[in-house]
């Protein structure tokens, strides 16, 4: 079975990012992100939006737990 991946608009990836329009366009215009050309229309796949989230996604570091003890005085 085939999955269609959907073209967003670049108002879609803001929206779906929580940013403006400037900061996809910025993506495509720099080229950081795979797109679509359609006539004169751009176009981002569903899944290019996924792995660039992805690909800057920053895990937490995790930190040892502290003693139970305290230093003396």
């Amino acid at each position: 079975m085939v999955t269609v991946d959907r073209l967003l608009t670049v108002g879609q990836v803001a929206e779906r990012l929580g940013t403006g329009l400037r900061f996809p366009r910025r993506l495509i215009e720099e080229r950081r992100i795979a797109f679509v050309k359609v006539g004169r229309h751009v176009r981002i796949r569903e899944s290019a939006v996924d792995e660039y989230v992805s690909a800057h996604t920053v895990e937490p570091i995790v930190l040892r737990p502290t003693s139970t003890y305290r230093r003396a005085a």
